[in-house]
């Protein structure tokens, strides 16, 4: 019997603007993939996300990947305000499946700028049971002990929920330890695909 619902926040409950948020700063599309490369496609993104790296130290490492650009990635990662956005579904989802009784939690990669200057964007996990962020725990997905963190702290059994992630390799990763899985590729899809599943 499914009771939770778990979901990742990025791309499935608030989208990521990552090309756009840069665009607004006025890159070309040419600048915007070097940023990118330099940054969110290093291991050092993930250390960021696990809490390993201050801000410093992240754009350091950043510049040191590329260090023509510095002065762009400065730029570009000054304020993360902007960055994430907001889906006109969320909200009401939330109040469908509340209402359902289902619990609510997350499991996310987040870094501590992204959390801290786009709250307004996520501010719907106040009215979630629980949540489970990456930079919180120094441990990001799809490593398996940040699932066990969730189930661990909130007393939950792997089998009575369901975790709903744009990445296909955290939803893997999840139902190893037992959870059943949406690969989230739309909101009516995953909706749909989570309303087929036994209550």
């Amino acid at each position: 019997m499914i009771k939770n619902i778990v979901f990742d926040i990025s791309n499935v409950l608030a989208p990521f603007r990552f090309k756009e948020y840069l665009a607004e700063k006025g890159f070309d599309a040419a600048m915007i993939k070097r940023i990118i490369k330099a940054s969110a496609m290093t291991p050092y993104w993930t250390e960021f996300e696990k809490g390993k790296l201050t801000q410093e130290e992240a754009m350091n490492a950043f510049i040191g990947t590329d260090p023509d650009i510095a002065d762009e990635l400065h730029k570009a990662y000054d304020s993360c305000s902007g960055i994430m956005g907001k889906y006109d579904y969320t909200e009401g989802w939330i109040d469908a499946l509340k209402a359902a009784g289902y619990k609510l939690y997350c499991i996310t990669n987040f870094t501590p700028a992204g959390y801290e200057q786009c709250y307004d964007c996520i501010s719907f996990i106040e009215r979630f049971d629980g949540c489970v962020f990456s930079f919180r725990e120094g441990i990001a997905k799809p490593e398996p002990e940040i699932y066990k963190i969730l189930l661990d702290r909130y007393g939950l059994k792997a089998e009575e929920c369901v975790f709903i992630d744009d990445t296909e390799e955290n939803v893997r990763s999840a139902e190893k330890l037992g959870f059943k899985g949406i690969v989230f590729t739309g909101y009516e899809d995953a909706a749909g695909r989570l309303s087929g599943l036994e209550g």
